[in-house]
């Protein structure tokens, strides 16, 4: 006999499903759609975000809530977050859900033209329908309370906005102080010259196979914006080239698989559930970060990276290893997040943090969004935006309604310092098996202690239970203070 939770289930696994191919639409725009075709994918999005919204709102969803039983922890989990999701879907119009659909993916393809032209009044009508949008559905979320604490849900849930100010505020000072030391020290050597773009990549695909991705189930495709995509059977990333970065393309890939490999090392039995992807982007940031900064910028590694270098490229101008270290650690000026070093990026994260909370309360209107972000980015940053790509027009982000989601590239380093501590309690021997290119203690360390278990837990228990202890901002203003200490001789 088939009961109530076995027919949520099975309902359920058809609308997960969908959710993955809407999700393979957007691979297929960011990486190999016809410039063209944009206005049909539009409507294309908004027709599956229908169905999907429709799914997920339907009256019968409420009659097995009220009727099944959970068998065990993860039925109760699965319980919970379909909940979670029929309450949410409630409360947002379905006219609202496809226009949205429709707007941000159209948006998408006009922040890209805007961004290749540096013109940020090209961008500017679309992104105020896209924040008029996003607004209303706030709005509808909070039923009277924050806007943008509501939106901050679909990231990380039982968090505020107010819950993230504190954990920033606590941070920046330190931050702040580390950066004006390191920066008063000599620059290191800088990479300098062109490097082959085949090189680069066959590079990264040697990068993502140490670092545990599993190509049955994925593959590496280029994109504007690196991103990863997909859960299950099917997760496939992206990374970027530049003749004169190769650092770019490779740590975007190793950042890359961090999430990636989060999706493929969930339990299979949680394959189309709602615990079959990873519980947050707070806790999905904490993997890339992890992968890419802990681990892939680590002195040890880095030794590594620098004989596949060195293998590919010949003598490419940095003379031995301990220099490379220095040159891929490097604290210098940058106007780009993604690029940013591990001592300022959170500060390019509160910058955006701050903005999108204004254009959310009404405080900052759309129209006034470049020059706020270019008088912040002087106070912070010390020096002038030179062009728009450099600032409010270089994250996709906002073009595709991803408000609330910024505070969690932070939240995901502050987990990532309190995981790298655990880890390397854990793993006595850890530098000498990732200096020979073997990082299989560390990721299956991760594997077996946070990433199997997908959704089970909430964001911050999935956290607590990984280290022993409740998520604190401590371990990675340590592990910085460590760091850069030692590499700049402070």
């Amino acid at each position: 006999m088939t009961t109530a939770f076995d027919a949520l289930v099975a309902f359920e696994r058809d609308t997960q499903a969908l959710g993955q191919i809407a999700g393979r639409l957007g691979w297929d725009q960011e990486t190999v759609m016809p410039r063209g075709a944009a206005p049909q994918r539009g409507e294309e999005m908004a027709a599956i975000e229908g169905v999907l919204h429709a799914r997920r709102s339907a009256p019968r969803i409420a009659e097995w809530l009220s009727e099944a039983t959970a068998p065990d922890e993860r039925g109760s989990a699965i319980l919970r977050d379909i909940r979670r999701s029929y309450e949410r879907s409630l409360k947002i119009p379905a006219d609202l859900a496809r226009r949205i659909a429709q707007v941000t993916s159209e948006a998408q393809g006009k922040w890209a033209a805007a961004r290749a032209a540096e013109d940020v009044a090209a961008f500017t009508p679309v992104l105020e329908e896209v924040v008029r949008l996003k607004r209303e559905e706030g709005q509808a979320l909070a039923a009277g309370g924050d806007v943008y604490d509501a939106m901050v849900q679909d990231y990380e849930q039982g968090t505020t906005g107010s819950d993230i100010a504190k954990i920033f505020d606590a941070m920046r000072p330190s931050l702040v102080d580390l950066r004006a030391r390191v920066l008063d020290k000599p620059a290191v050597k800088s990479l300098s010259g062109s490097f082959d773009i085949d090189k680069q990549m066959a590079i990264s695909t040697k990068l993502a196979a140490a670092f545990g991705y599993n190509f049955d189930y994925g593959r590496i495709d280029k994109a504007v914006h690196p991103f990863s995509s997909g859960s299950g059977l099917d997760v496939r990333i992206t990374t970027r080239t530049a003749e004169t970065d190769p650092f770019n393309c490779f740590y975007s890939t190793i950042h890359e698989v961090g999430h990636a490999c989060y999706e493929q090392n969930i339990d299979q039995s949680y394959l189309l559930t709602p615990l079959g992807h990873g519980v947050s982007m707070g806790v999905h940031e904490s993997q890339s970060r992890i992968y890419e900064n802990q681990l892939g910028r680590s002195r040890a590694f880095t030794g590594w990276l620098f004989e596949q270098m060195r293998a590919s490229f010949g003598d490419f101008g940095i003379e031995n290893a301990d220099v490379f270290y220095a040159t891929v650690n490097a604290v210098q000026n940058g106007y780009i997040r993604t690029e940013a070093d591990e001592l300022q990026y959170n500060l390019h994260i509160m910058l955006r943090f701050d903005l999108e909370r204004a254009l959310m309360s009404g405080d900052l209107a759309v129209s006034d969004l470049e020059g706020a972000w270019n008088d912040r980015f002087k106070a912070d940053f010390g020096y002038a935006v030179d062009k728009p790509s450099n600032g409010c027009l270089q994250d996709v982000h906002w073009s595709v309604g991803l408000f609330g989601y910024f505070p969690t590239y932070s939240l995901g380093n502050v987990y990532s310092g309190c995981l790298y501590d655990a880890l390397t309690r854990d793993v006595t021997d850890l530098d000498d098996q990732i200096a020979r290119g073997d990082t299989s203690a560390a990721t299956g360390w991760l594997r077996t202690n946070l990433q199997q278990h997908g959704g089970l837990r909430s964001p911050r228990a999935t956290i607590e239970h990984a280290t022993g202890s409740a998520p604190d901002h401590a371990p990675l203003i340590t592990y910085l203070e460590r760091k850069f200490g030692e590499l700049y001789d402070l």
